[in-house]
Protein backbone atom coordinates (compact mmCIF):
# COMPACT_ATOMS: atom_id res chain seq x y z
CA UNK A 1 0.00 0.00 0.00
CA UNK A 2 1.63 3.50 -0.83
CA UNK A 3 1.36 6.25 1.16
CA UNK A 4 -0.15 9.19 -0.72
CA UNK A 5 -1.36 12.81 -0.06
CA UNK A 6 -3.01 14.97 -1.50
CA UNK A 7 -1.42 17.89 -3.44
CA UNK A 8 -3.85 20.63 -1.87
CA UNK A 9 -2.07 19.02 1.37
CA UNK A 10 1.26 19.67 0.19
CA UNK A 11 0.77 22.90 -1.82
CA UNK A 12 0.56 27.00 -0.05
CA UNK A 13 -1.34 27.77 -3.73
CA UNK A 14 -2.86 26.04 -6.53
CA UNK A 15 -4.23 28.82 -8.84
CA UNK A 16 -4.88 29.27 -12.71
CA UNK A 17 -6.05 32.62 -14.12
CA UNK A 18 -5.75 34.02 -17.75
CA UNK A 19 -2.66 34.20 -19.17
CA UNK A 20 -2.98 36.42 -22.26
CA UNK A 21 -6.43 36.39 -24.18
CA UNK A 22 -6.04 32.65 -25.45
CA UNK A 23 -4.30 31.02 -22.35
CA UNK A 24 -4.99 29.66 -19.06
CA UNK A 25 -1.48 29.54 -16.45
CA UNK A 26 -1.72 27.39 -13.78
CA UNK A 27 0.50 27.86 -10.47
CA UNK A 28 1.20 25.06 -7.98
CA UNK A 29 3.79 27.21 -4.96
CA UNK A 30 4.91 25.23 -2.11
CA UNK A 31 5.67 26.96 1.28
CA UNK A 32 8.28 24.15 1.96
CA UNK A 33 11.23 23.11 -0.78
CA UNK A 34 10.58 19.16 0.91
CA UNK A 35 7.16 19.37 -0.43
CA UNK A 36 8.17 20.74 -3.54
CA UNK A 37 10.55 18.30 -3.92
CA UNK A 38 8.21 15.51 -3.07
CA UNK A 39 5.63 16.64 -5.73
CA UNK A 40 8.60 17.24 -8.65
CA UNK A 41 10.23 13.77 -7.88
CA UNK A 42 7.04 11.79 -8.04
CA UNK A 43 6.49 12.24 -11.58
CA UNK A 44 2.92 13.42 -10.85
CA UNK A 45 2.92 16.45 -11.97
CA UNK A 46 4.80 16.65 -15.45
CA UNK A 47 3.89 18.10 -18.66
CA UNK A 48 2.45 14.75 -19.92
CA UNK A 49 0.40 13.77 -16.43
CA UNK A 50 -1.37 17.47 -16.92
CA UNK A 51 -2.45 17.06 -20.48
CA UNK A 52 -3.64 13.76 -19.20
CA UNK A 53 -5.37 15.08 -16.32
CA UNK A 54 -7.16 18.12 -18.32
CA UNK A 55 -7.72 15.45 -21.34
CA UNK A 56 -6.17 17.75 -23.88
CA UNK A 57 -3.57 16.76 -26.44
CA UNK A 58 0.40 17.33 -25.08
CA UNK A 59 0.89 19.86 -27.71
CA UNK A 60 -1.91 22.80 -26.26
CA UNK A 61 0.83 23.25 -23.18
CA UNK A 62 2.75 26.19 -24.18
CA UNK A 63 5.14 26.19 -20.95
CA UNK A 64 5.81 23.95 -18.10
CA UNK A 65 8.07 24.78 -15.52
CA UNK A 66 9.62 23.76 -12.42
CA UNK A 67 10.48 27.35 -10.47
CA UNK A 68 13.13 26.15 -7.96
CA UNK A 69 13.96 29.95 -6.66
CA UNK A 70 9.96 30.40 -6.28
CA UNK A 71 9.05 26.75 -4.97
CA UNK A 72 6.57 26.74 -7.93
CA UNK A 73 5.81 24.37 -10.70
CA UNK A 74 3.65 26.01 -13.69
CA UNK A 75 2.28 25.34 -16.84
CA UNK A 76 0.24 27.21 -19.60
CA UNK A 77 -2.54 25.97 -21.72
CA UNK A 78 -3.88 27.67 -24.59
CA UNK A 79 -7.68 27.67 -24.69
CA UNK A 80 -10.19 26.52 -27.31
CA UNK A 81 -11.16 30.16 -27.62
CA UNK A 82 -10.53 33.64 -26.28
CA UNK A 83 -11.59 34.50 -23.08
CA UNK A 84 -14.71 36.32 -23.29
CA UNK A 85 -15.98 35.11 -26.59
CA UNK A 86 -19.01 33.02 -27.22
CA UNK A 87 -19.03 29.19 -25.84
CA UNK A 88 -16.18 30.46 -23.09
CA UNK A 89 -17.17 28.73 -19.87
CA UNK A 90 -14.61 30.70 -17.70
CA UNK A 91 -13.28 34.42 -19.12
CA UNK A 92 -10.84 34.82 -16.50
CA UNK A 93 -9.66 31.19 -16.39
CA UNK A 94 -9.86 31.09 -12.60
CA UNK A 95 -12.12 28.00 -12.06
CA UNK A 96 -9.96 25.56 -13.77
CA UNK A 97 -7.56 24.36 -11.18
CA UNK A 98 -9.98 21.77 -9.27
CA UNK A 99 -8.63 19.21 -11.06
CA UNK A 100 -5.40 19.65 -9.16
CA UNK A 101 -6.15 19.59 -5.66
CA UNK A 102 -6.99 15.89 -5.68
CA UNK A 103 -3.98 14.72 -7.33
CA UNK A 104 -2.37 12.13 -5.05
CA UNK A 105 1.12 12.45 -4.49
CA UNK A 106 3.11 9.58 -2.94
CA UNK A 107 5.25 9.75 0.15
Amino acid sequence: MTNTQPLKDLAKTIRSKNAGVNKITFDIIFRERAAYERVRRSGVVTREAMAALYRIPPARISDFVEYDPGLAIKFTIFRLRPSGSPGDGDIFGAQQYAPLLDLQIPA
